[in-house]
C-alpha cells in the first residue's frame, strides 16, 4: 500500500529522495570512527554507541530547545530554518539538528516566519476520521511528511489522538473521534505515513487533554480503568500502528499531577507497560519543575515559555550533584537518538527540494470528498440536477474559499490565503485570531458544475436580504461557519454570529435549501426540520470547494460517516457547563468524568439518550444491504458478513461492528469497521477480527485486561444506533498485559 500511495501522491519527489538516501547510506557505512553510522545496526544499538560518545553538555543540549521564531524578544537561533521548535545537533559526531514544525493538518508556518512558504492543507482530523478509511489517513500523513522533508524539517508535531469528550473543545478539529479504536487507527496510520518519509512524528497530547478552557491549570480526574478503556487505549492503538518517534505530553494535570511530570502516565504506563522506546517531549510551556526529568519527560520544548530552562543549567547541576543519576540523562538523550535513527534522520537527512503541490492537493481533495457527511436529504433534494436553472449561494465566505481551523494547526496554503478575516482581540491571541479560507471557492466550483444556470451570491450578513434572494431561486445553498481554535472553547453549540437565524430565514423562504456546515465539530440545528438537505463538510482543506460541489451534484457518492455524536443540546452532555469557564486563567480547577470510559455514543446508550445524529451516521445516494453474518469466538471475535449495493449507482459504505453484550452485561463498543466501495449490484464479503482489549475490561487492582468467559453479542450496522445484523459467539476467559 505504501509504495502505491507514494506513486500516486508524492511522484517525483520520492524518486529524488530515494537517490539521496542511497548516497547517504553509502557515506554513512564508510564513516571512519563513527560506528553508529552503520545502517545495518539496529536503531537501539546505534543510539547506544552514539550516546556513549556524547559529553554531558552534549546530552544536555539534546534535551531542551527553543521556539524558532522571532517572538517574545527572541531571535531565530543559528542553524534554524524558522519553525515551532529547534534543538541544535552535535556537529562533531554528525548529529543533525531537530527542526520541528506543527503539522496536525499540514506543514505550518507560524507568523509566516518563512516568508512565502506555503503548504498543502489537509481537511481537519475529524474529516479524515469521517472517511473511516485508514488509507486516506496514511496518504495524508505521507503527503505532509514529504512536504516537511522537502522543506528541511524533520520533526512534525502531529498525531493528535485525544478523544472528543466535549463537542465544544476548541481543538476537536485537530483530533479524530470520540472512539478509541477509530481514533487510534486513523492517527496511527497518519503517523506511519509521516514517518515513512524519514520524518519523526509525535502523537499528542498525552493525555486526557479534552478541553481548552483552563488547559494550563485544570486537573482531569479519571480512574485508571476508565482511562485505560478510553483515552489511553486510543494512544496505545495509535502507538502500535504508527510507532511515533516522540510522544508529546499535555498542558493539563491528570489526577492532580501535571501530565509532563506524571510518573503514572509517562514512566509506569507509557515506558513501562507499553515499553515505548521513543522520547517524551513537552508541549510548549508545559514544564513546571526539574522533577519532570525523573518522572518521565525527556525533552523540554519551547523553553522560552517556561518559567526557566529547567533542562539546561539546572539539569546539569542536578546530574553533577548526583540528584539525578547520569544514567537517567543518558536514557533521555539515547531515546531521542534512537528515534532519529529509526526514522531515518541520519541516513536520509531532510533536504530542500521541489514539491509537486498539484499532486499533494489531489491527496487532500480525495480526503475531502470521502469525508463529507450527508446528514439530511428530504425528498431526495440531493444530488442536485445540473439542469437546474437558478442557484443562490449564501454566506460563509463561499465566494472566497473554505474555512480552516486556527491556532498552531493553522496551515497557510500555497500562494497565500484566499481570504483572511481578522476577529480582533488583544495580546498574543490577536496574532492568531484570523479566519483563514483556502481557495478555490465553492461558488466557483458550483458555477463550473452548472454552466447553464444563473448562479448568484449573497454574503448572508442580513437574513432578510438572503431570504429575499433565496425565494425565487430553484435551489438555495447556505454555507455556515464555526471557526474553532486552540486555546478557546465554544461557549455553546450554536452557530456564531447569528447564522442560525440566517438559516431559519432562508429555509422558510425556500424549502429547497441545502445547508453546508463548515464546523470544527458538532453544532445544534434548531432549523433542521425546515432544511431540505444538510451536509457536514468540516474544514475541507485544499480542493475543498471542488469536493463540496462534487458531492452536491452527485459526481461522487456522499460517503462520510460521523466520527462524533451530534448532541441534541448541551443538556445531554456529561458536563452541560464547561468546567472552569469564566474563572481567571490561573485559577486551578477540577474536571471530573462521570462518564468514565463511556465517551460519546457509549454515554448516550448508557443514559438512554437520543442524540441529534449518532456516531457512525451518514446517508448515501445509494442503498446497502447486509446479510450472511457469521460470528466466531475463542480468544476473540471474528465477524464476517456480506454487503451489497442494491441501488442504481456506485457508492461507498462504512459498516461498523459493535459489541452489544458481554457475558450478560449490556455494553456498546465499536470493535471493528471497514470502508467498502461497490458498483450497483456488487456484493463484497467483509471479515474483521476484534482487538481483544475492545471486548475486555481493565482490572485496575490486578493491573491487567480481563475477558470473562461467556457469550458475547455483536451487531453490524450503519451507525451506533442503526443495527442491521446481530449475532453471538462464546469467548474464552483470558487476561492481557496492561
Amino acid at each position: 500500500m505504501k509504495s502505491r500511495l507514494r506513486r500516486l501522491a508524492l511522484l517525483a519527489g520520492v524518486t529524488a529522495m530515494a537517490g539521496l538516501s542511497i548516497t547517504a547510506m553509502a557515506i554513512a557505512a564508510d564513516a571512519p570512527g563513527q560506528p553508529w553510522m552503520n545502517p545495518k545496526l539496529s536503531p537501539d544499538e546505534r543510539a547506544r554507541l552514539l550516546d556513549a560518545a556524547l559529553t554531558v553538555d552534549e546530552r544536555i543540549g539534546l534535551t531542551h530547545g527553543l521556539m524558532a521564531m522571532p517572538i517574545f524578544g527572541a531571535k531565530i537561533p543559528p542553524g534554524a530554518i524558522g519553525s515551532a521548535g529547534f534543538i541544535p545537533g552535535v556537529a562533531r559526531l554528525g548529529v543533525p539538528a531537530l527542526q520541528e514544525s506543527d503539522a496536525s493538518l499540514g506543514v505550518a508556518n507560524p507568523l509566516m516566519v518563512r516568508p512565502g512558504d506555503g503548504a498543502t492543507p489537509l481537511p481537519s482530523g475529524l474529516a479524515i476520521a469521517a472517511t473511516f478509511d485508514p488509507e486516506v489517513a496514511y496518504a495524508g500523513g505521507a503527503m505532509i511528511g514529504h512536504e516537511a522533508w522537502s522543506k528541511g524539517l524533520n520533526v512534525l508535531l502531529g498525531g493528535g489522538v485525544d478523544l472528543i469528550r466535549d463537542p465544544r473543545n476548541g481543538r476537536n478539529f485537530e483530533y479524530y473521534s470520540e472512539d478509541p479504536l477509530l481514533s487510534g487507527v486513523m492517527a496511527g496510520e497518519a503517523i506511519r505515513g509521516i514517518q515513512d518519509q524519514n520524518v519523526v512524528s509525535t502523537t499528542k497530547h498525552f493525555a486526557v487533554n479534552d478541553q481548552e478552557t483552563g488547559r494550563q491549570v485544570l486537573s482531569a480526574n479519571i480512574g485508571e480503568a476508565a482511562a485505560r478503556e478510553s483515552d489511553l487505549l486510543a494512544f496505545e492503538i495509535a502507538i502500535e500502528h504508527g510507532h511515533p518517534g516522540s510522544v508529546m505530553c499535555a498542558y493539563n494535570r491528570v489526577n492532580s499531577v501535571y501530565a509532563c511530570e506524571n510518573d503514572a502516565l509517562l514512566n509506569k504506563t507509557l515506558k513501562g507497560d507499553w515499553a515505548y522506546p521513543g522520547w517524551v517531549m513537552s508541549d510548549w510551556g508545559a514544564v513546571h519543575s526539574l522533577g519532570a526529568a525523573t518522572h518521565g519527560l525527556d525533552q523540554e520544548s519551547g523553553e522560552q515559555l517556561d518559567k526557566q530552562v529547567f533542562f539546561g543549567g539546572p539539569l546539569k547541576a542536578a546530574v553533577e550533584a548526583g540528584e539525578i543519576p547520569p544514567a537517567r540523562l543518558s536514557d533521555m538523550s539515547r531515546r531521542i537518538l534512537r528515534s532519529m535513527f529509526a526514522d531515518g534522520l541520519f541516513d536520509h537527512p531532510a533536504t530542500k527540494t521541489a514539491i509537486d503541490y498539484a499532486a499533494d492537493a489531489e491527496v487532500a481533495g480525495r480526503a475531502a470528498r470521502e469525508a463529507i457527511v450527508l446528514l439530511a436529504n428530504r425528498g431526495d433534494l440531493l444530488p442536485l440536477a445540473k439542469s437546474a436553472k437558478s442557484f443562490v449561494i449564501i454566506g460563509g465566505h463561499a465566494d472566497a474559499g473554505v474555512l480552516s481551523g486556527g491556532g498552531s494547526a493553522q496551515v497557510m496554503p500555497v500562494g497565500g490565503a484566499a481570504r483572511t478575516v481578522p476577529l480582533g482581540g488583544e495580546g498574543f491571541a490577536a496574532l492568531l485570531g484570523n479566519m483563514v479560507f483556502d481557495g478555490p471557492s465553492p461558488l466557483a466550483a458550483i458555477k463550473a458544475k452548472a454552466p447553464g444556470a444563473h448562479v448568484t451570491f449573497n454574503d448572508g450578513r442580513y437574513p432578510k436580504s438572503a431570504a429575499d434572494a433565496a425565494k425565487d431561486a430553484d435551489v438555495a445553498i447556505v454555507f455556515v461557519n464555526q471557526w474553532m481554535t486552540e486555546a478557546a472553547d465554544a461557549p455553546d453549540l450554536s452557530l456564531p454570529a447569528g447564522q442560525d437565524e440566517l438559516v431559519a430565514a432562508v429555509t422558510k423562504a425556500n424549502p429547497h435549501t441545502i445547508v453546508v456546515l463548515q464546523t470544527g465539530g458538532p453544532v445544534a440545528m434548531p432549523w433542521l426540520d425546515q432544511a431540505g438537505a444538510v451536509i457536514e463538510a468540516w474544514y475541507s482543506g485544499a480542493k475543498g470547494g471542488e469536493a463540496i460541489a462534487d458531492v452536491l451534484f452527485g459526481d461522487i457518492d456522499a460517503s462520510g460517516r460521523l466520527p462524533v455524536s451530534f448532541p441534541a443540546s448541551e443538556a445531554q452532555l456529561p458536563r452541560p457547563e464547561i468546567p472552569g469557564m469564566g474563572l481567571p486563567e490561573t485559577t486551578p480547577f477540577d474536571v471530573d468524568y462521570p462518564e468514565g470510559s463511556d465517551v460519546g455514543y457509549r454515554w448516550y446508550a448508557a443514559k438512554r439518550l437520543k442524540p441529534l445524529f449518532p456516531f457512525g451516521y451518514g446517508l448515501s445516494y445509494t442503498r446497502f444491504d447486509y446479510a450472511g453474518l457469521k460470528v466466531e469466538g475463542g480468544q476473540t471475535l471474528t465477524v464476517s458478513f456480506d454487503i451489497k449495493n442494491t441501488g442504481a449507482r456506485a457508492g461507498s459504505d462504512s459498516p461498523q461492528v459493535y459489541l452489544t453484550d458481554a457475558h450478560d452485561q449490556a455494553k456498546l463498543r465499536l470493535i471493528a469497521f471497514s470502508r467498502v466501495s461497490l458498483r450497483p449490484g456488487e456484493t463484497r464479503h467483509v471479515t474483521v477480527t476484534a482487538d481483544p482489549r475492545l471486548l475486555a475490561d481493565f482490572d485496575a487492582a490486578a493491573h491487567q485486561w480481563k475477558l470473562g468467559a461467556g457469550v458475547y453479542r455483536i451487531a453490524v450496522g450503519a451507525s451506533s444506533a442503526d443495527f442491521k445484523l446481530t449475532g453471538e459467539a462464546k469467548v474464552s476467559a483470558r487476561t492481557l498485559k496492561p
